[in-house]
């Protein structure tokens, strides 16, 4: 299937036997529609996304490897180092979609941005994305542009901070008790 015809079309990789698709973010609710109505990507399986800070800089081993392979109880870093590939933007946010035919194909929509950058909302193309979305925004802080619902859905209103961000404190965290003295 040729990919290149979705609107915001960046590139295409192959790899491990998953195809994944990268979108300008701008475009990625007309190429999600265009995906579901032109491509047969009826299912939205998964909203996913990655922060991706500080990857690639100095500090990060990368992956250790040598001509026969690696054994990982053997504890040395002698080998071919092969640092990872730098990325566009410091989070990604990958949409799984799911074609529901025979036999059943999948493909990952991945756009790049920023903190602080608005992703489109795609609500509108598939309402299961609601709860993916909000999802996003409590544990990220992505927050998608046209949500009908943005707010935290699992962390409390009032609570500072996104969980699964790089730069989000860990350890020290008060317990926090309802009317208990």
């Amino acid at each position: 299937m040729s990919y290149d015809a979705l609107p915001g079309f960046v590139g295409l990789t192959e790899s491990f036997g998953e195809t994944t698709v990268t979108i300008d973010a701008a475009r990625i609710r007309e190429a999600c529609a265009f995906a579901r109505d032109e491509l047969g990507f009826a299912m939205l399986v998964d909203l996913a996304a990655t922060d991706y800070l500080g990857w690639g800089a100095k500090g990060v081993s990368g992956y250790i490897a040598t001509a026969s392979g690696r054994d990982l109880n053997f504890p040395d870093t002698q080998g071919l180092q092969t640092l990872p590939e730098v990325k566009p933007k410091r989070f990604s946010v990958s949409y799984h979609l799911l074609a529901l035919r025979q036999p059943p194909l999948r493909v990952r929509l991945q756009i790049w941005v920023d903190d602080g950058d608005e992703v489109p909302s795609v609500v509108s193309v598939w309402p299961t994305a609601d709860w993916h979305e909000r999802e996003t925004y409590d544990m990220f802080g992505i927050t998608f542009d046209g949500h009908p619902h943005m707010r935290r859905i699992l962390m409390e209103d009032d609570w500072d901070g996104h969980p699964l961000r790089k730069d989000y404190p860990i350890g020290g965290e008060p317990v926090r008790f309802s009317d208990a003295e």
